[in-house]
């Protein structure tokens, strides 16, 4: 029986869920990844790229998740299209890397099928030996996609609202910075991280802890930093102060950054955060705007996968900016890095169950009703038996 199988329990109302963290238990145990696996990311939407990151027919980008390997594909209608990166006769990947060009046709490297940017099957070698083969059903699997302000999301299964439904509360805030015009600033990166996925996720819009562990936040934000939460999407900010940070970096990012037309004055020096259920953020500055996502590898194990994006502009404090924007997070980055691994090294004790969660936590809260909504043994103080099947 396998672990996705074997949690079952009566699930009465262990803690008071409107005052209270998540179990600690569900940090690091097998059998609840599986569940979260199934009733929390077979439905979600995962950020793969941006249009801007695929102009040209033949263009992809893949993403790995989870066991599956997906390609998002420019057309030769102009039409951006995702598929299973997978063939359909002995399932065979068949693009290679995080990104590049094919082309006009997709040929499978193990028998040589091909596939037309739209997903087809238009050549098949010894077909006569297929006598039963209908082509038409043996195109490439799609995925269902939207794209949102010019990123293009993708998902396995249907269930949550559409992304643009998700994002909704904050639409005319998301506006102003014109996304759709974005440009890929370097590379996609991957940074591992030996926590649980919800340990980034938590610690993402935890804002307790930003005057506490991050003092260069602080220099630049004071003790002006913002936190609210809508059903499906978190909100983080603070405003950069006028008076010069004591750190060289922070001090010449201040004096540096410079007027962005398209944005309205209070959002000239405005940094926001957003997170989207369950684990894709972006970070949102004057100069660029980053998107992370928390990719959930085991029960203790988490992959960020990041990128840059940036409206071209080729002034000389631009520029500036941008770098000093990277060395500032690059801090923060390490700083969080820290904390999370403390936390995830506490979950394993025996001493902690749950732990009492402040009004003013409204984001931690939010989470934590969601995922008792999808799985209801998040209410449990204490992991169930094993070997029941949850039917």
């Amino acid at each position: 029986m396998n672990a996705a199988t074997q949690l079952n329990s009566p699930v009465p109302l262990d803690v008071a869920e409107d005052s209270s963290s998540l179990p600690a238990w569900i940090y690091h145990d097998p059998g609840f990844f599986e569940l979260e696996k199934r009733a929390i990311f077979r439905t979600s939407w995962q950020l793969v790229c941006h249009l801007n990151d695929v102009p040209r027919p033949g263009d992809f980008h893949s993403f790995e998740f989870l066991g599956e390997s997906v390609i998002v594909l420019r057309g030769e209608d102009g039409e951006v299209r995702s598929f299973h990166n997978v063939c359909r006769h002995r399932a065979a990947r068949l693009l290679d890397g995080p990104k590049g060009h094919c082309g006009r046709r997709i040929t499978c490297p193990y028998h040589a099928w091909t596939y037309a940017l739209d997903g087809r099957l238009v050549g098949v070698p010894n077909r006569e030996s297929f006598s039963r083969l209908d082509p038409e059903r043996h195109g490439l699997a799609p995925l269902e996609l939207e794209v949102f302000m010019g990123f293009i999301f993708v998902r396995f299964e249907p269930g949550l609202p559409s992304v643009r439904e998700m994002a909704a509360p904050y639409a005319g805030e998301l506006a102003s910075y014109r996304m759709e015009e974005l440009v890929p600033q370097g590379r996609v990166t991957l940074r591992p991280r030996a926590v649980n996925w919800k340990n980034i996720a938590d610690n993402y819009s935890d804002g307790l802890h930003i005057n506490v562990a991050h003092p260069g936040l602080t220099r630049l934000f004071g003790r002006g930093y913002g936190i609210e939460a809508q059903p499906w999407i978190d909100k983080m900010w603070g405003q950069l102060r006028e008076i010069p940070s004591s750190n060289w970096s922070e001090r010449l990012y201040q004096h540096l950054l410079p007027r962005v037309e398209h944005l309205p004055p209070e959002r000239q020096r405005l940094w926001t955060y957003f997170k989207l259920w369950p684990n894709v953020a972006f970070d949102i500055y004057p100069d660029q705007i980053d998107f992370m996502q928390f990719l959930p590898i085991s029960p203790t194990e988490t992959l960020i996968r990041e990128i840059a994006y940036v409206h071209p502009d080729a002034r000389r404090e631009m520029r500036a900016a941008r770098y000093l924007n990277w060395r500032i997070n690059r801090r923060v980055n390490l700083e969080d890095k820290a904390l999370i691994e403390r936390v995830q090294a506490g979950m394993a004790s025996s001493s902690y169950t749950v732990g009492p969660l402040g009004d003013g936590e409204v984001c931690l809260l939010s989470f934590g009703r969601r995922m008792r909504s999808l799985i209801p043994e998040s209410r449990l103080l204490r992991a169930p038996a094993r070997g029941l099947s949850r039917e």
